[in-house]
This record gives structure tokens, sequence and C-alpha cells, in this order.
């Protein structure tokens, strides 16, 4: 069985670099990452929380909760509203591959977007659900 967890990462990564308009938002290229540097720009999305189980009608299909975390310096919650909207408009349906798996089902299923406790930051959490398979 493929490593559907680092396969499916590798090519949201990919996708969402790729995207217009987080490139917008995000600079160009845009400051995704698994974890981000230690001076690292703002904004920027970062791969938070993930888990994934066996689909249990299919011999290789894998279900996945993923959240991308993005932090924001702006003065209001406006720049990471706009950043999720933007991955949630990206990640829909969108046909991922990567390392011989696909996503057959993606969609953002929770946005929530809140101030740090010292009201520099803002914070916003994109949720995904994802179906992979084998190709």
């Amino acid at each position: 069985m493929r490593d559907h967890e680092s396969a499916l990462q590798k090519a949201l990564i990919a996708h969402l670099q790729d995207d217009a308009t987080l490139k917008a938002l995000l600079g160009d290229p845009a400051r995704i990452w698994d974890q981000a540097p230690r001076d690292a720009a703002y904004p920027h999305l970062t791969v938070g929380r993930a888990g994934s189980r066996p689909v249990a009608a299919a011999d290789c299909g894998v279900e996945h909760q993923l959240s991308l975390r993005c932090a924001s310096l702006f003065g209001g919650v406006e720049e990471a509203k706009a950043i999720c909207a933007a991955v949630r408009a990206a990640v829909h349906e969108a046909p991922l591959e990567a390392d011989g798996v696909r996503a057959v089902s993606l969609r953002a299923t929770f946005v929530d977007v809140f101030r740090s406790t010292d009201h520099r930051r803002t914070w916003g959490v994109v949720r995904l659900r994802a179906v992979t398979e084998e190709i």
C-alpha cells in the first residue's frame, strides 16, 4: 500500500502554491509550507493537524481529515478571511495526484478565523476532508 498521507500533502501544497489567488495573497512563490521557517514572512499558510483511516468500502481508499492554518499580521480579520476563502475555492474537488495516489474527493468542511490573545496575529484554520485511492 502506498503512503496516501504524504502523497496527499505533497499534491495539496503544490496545488495551492500554483493557485493565482493564493499567490496574490501569500506572495509568489506562495508562502505555503509543512512547517514555517523560523523567520517566515507574513501572511503564510502551514499544514496542521492530520488524521486518516481506511475507507471500509474500498480496498485501497483512505479518508483524510487535514487542517491548514494561516497566520496574518494584518490589523484585523480581513486578510485571514480572504486567505481561507481562497483555500476553500482552490481545493473544492481539485484533481490532486502524486506518487501513485489521487484524490477522488476533496473539500473544505470548516473554516475558523480568530485573533491571538495578544491581538497581534490573526489565525485562520481550514479543515479539509479528502478521500484518496491508488492509481
